[in-house]
This record gives structure tokens, sequence and C-alpha cells, in this order.
């Protein structure tokens, strides 16, 4: 069977590691799209427009806002981030399948807009874990840690609304899984309903 490409999300609460799975997932396979997201926060050093972040004023996020030009978009710590529709179709009309890491609500706006999207939720060994993790960063104070604790609380009740998920509890282990899952629905379209976490 044909190899398809496909819309895969993950997402997952602050501090799992999403990032980090994602970037070690792109390194493993190459062939997978990438999209540049939008935001209105301002470009941290280094950041370059249009590589890191198509960075965007309110007014002209607004504008693409009501023109559709979102596939999902989300305030997130004070800014507003998003997915263009654009960027996703590129990709996809690209022969490549695409990886999205993004917030629950995010993810869960991409399976109202492209039901044939693949959601993957990427949840910590445990909460007691997830606030070690959050702490072990050191980049947010006790409120914000707190407030992103209750984020992950309200985020994890919403697991069994995605296709798959994965515990990262072992980043190589988690990758592969991730990996496994890539290549199952890209080639046979998944697994059917009575198998699906």
């Amino acid at each position: 069977m044909a190899r398809r490409a496909r819309i895969f999300v993950v997402s997952g609460p602050s501090g799992v590691g999403k990032g980090t799975l994602v970037a070690l997932l792109r390194e493993r396979l190459s062939c997978l799209g990438l999209t540049v997201s939008a935001t209105t926060r301002e470009p941290r050093p280094g950041e370059k427009d249009g590589v890191s972040y198509y960075f965007m004023d309110d007014a002209e996020f607004d504008r693409r806002v009501a023109a559709g030009e979102f596939l999902e978009w989300a305030w997130v710590h004070g800014h507003r981030y998003g997915t263009l529709r654009s960027e996703v179709e590129r990709v996809l009309a690209s022969g490549s399948s695409v990886v999205l890491e993004i917030d629950v609500q995010g993810g869960l706006s991409v399976r109202a807009s492209m039901p044939d999207a693949v959601l993957v939720f990427v949840e910590p060994p445990s909460v007691e874990e997830l606030e070690r993790r959050l702490r072990g960063r050191g980049t947010e104070d006790e409120s914000q840690i707190e407030t992103r604790l209750q984020n992950a609380r309200s985020e994890m009740d919403r697991a069994p609304e995605y296709d798959v998920r994965i515990v990262n509890d072992d980043l190589d282990r988690a990758c592969s899984e991730l990996e496994e899952v890539i290549h199952t629905y890209e080639m046979d379209g998944g697994p059917s309903e009575d198998v699906r976490d």
C-alpha cells in the first residue's frame, strides 16, 4: 500500500517533553515536513521571521483570523500562537506528512477542521514527575508553575479525546512509539477503532 501524507498533532501538558520528543523525531524522520507557526510575541534573540515564526502584530493576526487563514490558534501565556492553513497545505502538497506540536485546545481545533488529522497525546509518568520537570527547568516562578500544573490536570482530562496516548517516561522509547504511530497511519490508515488507545 502506498504511503499517504497525514497531519499528526502532538499535544500534552507543559513540561511533558513534547518539544524534545518532536525534535528527536525530526532527527529520525527527515522526511517530515516543517511548518512555521505564527505568533504575536516579540522575536527572541536569534529568531528570524518566517524561519522561527511568522511574527505578526495584533492587527495582522486579527485580520488573518477573520479571513479564516488559521487552522488553529490560541492564547498561550499572554500571546497568540497559530498554525496557518496555507503552511500545512504546502507541506501536504509536497507529499510529506506534517507534525504539529500544539496545545490541547489547538489540537482539538485541528480535529474539528481536519477530521483526518491524527492526534497524539504525550503524558507524563505522573503529575509528581511533571512538577519535578517544570521546577527543574528553572524558567518559571512559583505562581507560573502552579498555573501550569493546574492547566496540565485539565489538559490530561482531555487525553481520551486523542487517537493515541504515549507516556514519556523514557525519551528514546517514546520517540520509537511515535515513529511507529506515524508509520502505521501513513501506510494503512492506523489501527481499527477497537484497538485504539
